[in-house]
């Protein structure tokens, strides 16, 4: 396999038997490997119109997956950065199959990331966002979920974070509503070439609040080693100003609304907690 692809590892949990699935135009041959996902994901090798080709196909298994949704947004899209649905559930939207795509996480080039290489992508990963959010398409509100609504004092008290009363009480007015990707953050954008060559998942995608759509990208997940600084946070900022307005105060509110719901489930990550602890402090006193 090219190096520019994607690698994916053997089985990790018990899954769903896809060769059990009623195709339409795809026919399965092999599974190549076992995405980490939420929803079983397989790396397949098939047929489709006579032809080979490699794919991936999503099946659903977590609760408010919408494969559905993905299906109908990318119908819509055309330009090469999308995968092409290549068959689907017809009945039921329970899984979809799409084509392969070319490039790799920004985690799997920048390694560590001790010189900030990340800094060269910051921009046109800003331009792609501004760009889904000005497109016009027929798509619902996004589904409701936590992450966009301010955490419960209660939590604030069992995390040891009641100094954020004050700050979550400040809630900025609602961002411009505009078409959102839902889920961009690293792990569904492929690169090549030192350019995007893919933007995947689009299960939450939808109409919504733009500047949380912003945050839900900037805000540092566990392990990872690019966005860490405001350097590199401005640099996906400017990007995105060249094409369009946010509400920068706004990212950094909702940014904080997502930190303290991931240190809900990091408490394992010393590192991690941290860091986040640290931002918090630093940026919401």
């Amino acid at each position: 396999m090219d190096s520019q692809y994607m690698t994916h590892p053997q089985r990790w949990r018990e899954t769903c038997d896809p060769f059990a699935l009623e195709y339409h135009s795809f026919q399965l041959k092999e599974v190549m490997g076992y995405p980490h996902a939420g929803n079983d994901v397989f790396y397949v090798r098939g047929v489709v119109n006579g032809s080979e080709t490699t794919a991936y196909i999503k099946v659903a298994r977590q609760e408010g997956a919408n494969i559905e949704n993905e299906v109908k947004i990318l119908a819509q899209l055309d330009a090469p950065v999308f995968p092409k649905v290549l068959d689907y559930d017809r009945e039921h939207g329970r899984f979809s199959v799409t084509a392969d795509m070319p490039g790799l996480r920004l985690s799997a080039i920048v390694g560590d990331n001790r010189d900030l290489v990340s800094l060269s992508y910051m921009e046109e990963y800003g331009e792609a966002l501004v760009r889904l959010h000005q497109l016009k398409l027929s798509a619902k509100s996004q589904t409701d979920r936590k992450f966009y609504h301010c955490p419960a004092e209660e939590l604030l008290e069992k995390l040891n974070l009641s100094f954020l009363s004050n700050f979550f009480a400040s809630k900025p007015k609602v961002g411009e509503t505009v078409f959102c990707h839902g889920d961009f953050h690293y792990a569904n954008i492929l690169w090549k070439d030192h350019h995007i060559s893919a933007i995947l998942d689009f299960e939450l995608a939808g109409y919504g609040n733009r500047d949380f759509d912003i945050a839900w990208v900037l805000f540092l997940r566990p392990g990872q080693k690019f966005l860490r600084t405001k350097e590199e946070r401005m640099r996906f900022i400017k990007g995105y100003q060249k094409h369009g307005n946010c509400n920068v105060e706004a990212v950094k509110y909702y940014m904080a609304q997502c930190y303290v719901y991931f240190l809900c489930f990091s408490a394992d990550d010393a590192d991690y907690c941290e860091y986040v602890r640290n931002w918090l402090n630093q940026n919401c006193r």
